[in-house]
């Protein structure tokens, strides 16, 4: 499958994709990357990979701008990786099933408009919440709203700051993502509906939580 990007920071989750997607043998390869900020570092990562890169730092609200574009490379499946404009929701119509996003908290909690980033970390811990993670969803009209697919809990630990659990947690998107987007892709290319996914590799699954949660924070 034709995979478009849309970043807004430096990229590390693109890097990921870019290098789990890289054999022949991947369900899907990425083919466009597209940031609202002309300096984002995903551009340099998608230019250095061969992968054609382009800003959008005058019309990522215009969906018309988007669309097209979208629709120039082929595209087939849109992963939101960091990416902090919101979507226009006749993008968002156009692809609807086919576009993800990753956000670093387990929604619903921590989620929804200026939910990003370090904001994300420090509500998290204000809360005094003993776990946070990471979740893929599906995109839709609101933010940080979409059908979750997968899950993965990190534990939260004393002394944490906003940028250790941070890093400990962009580690875990840095797998979660990879394997999700390789499952909905074969899921699409089979014909069947993308929804929670109980064969994403590493991927703890929301469903599966209760049983899985335990031995999730232990391991983490």
């Amino acid at each position: 499958m034709r995979i478009a990007v849309l970043a807004s920071g430096r990229g590390s989750n693109l890097q990921a994709l870019l290098d789990d997607l890289a054999p022949d043998t991947a369900p899907g390869r990425v083919v466009l990357v597209l940031s609202n900020r002309a300096d984002a570092g995903a551009l340099t990562r998608a230019r250095q990979a061969g992968v054609r890169a382009a800003a959008l730092a005058d019309g990522a609200g215009d969906p018309l701008t988007l669309l097209e574009t979208l629709r120039s490379a082929e595209a087939e499946l849109v992963v939101l990786a960091g990416y902090l404009k919101r979507v226009p929701d006749a993008v968002v119509a156009a692809y609807r099933g086919r576009m993800l996003n990753i956000h670093p908290a387990l929604l619903p909690a921590f989620g929804g408009p200026g939910m990003y980033g370090h904001r994300v970390h420090e509500a998290v811990l204000a809360s005094g919440a003993r776990v946070s993670g990471a979740s893929v969803h599906l995109v839709d009209e609101e933010y940080d709203h979409g059908t979750i697919l997968a899950q993965w809990p990190v534990p939260v630990r004393p002394g944490d700051t906003a940028d250790t659990l941070a890093a400990r947690i962009l580690a875990i998107e840095h797998r979660l993502l990879p394997a999700v987007v390789r499952a909905v892709c074969r899921r699409i290319l089979a014909g069947a509906p993308v929804e929670p996914l109980a064969s994403a590799a590493d991927a703890f699954v929301l469903a599966n939580m209760p049983e899985r949660l335990e031995a999730a924070l232990v391991n983490a």
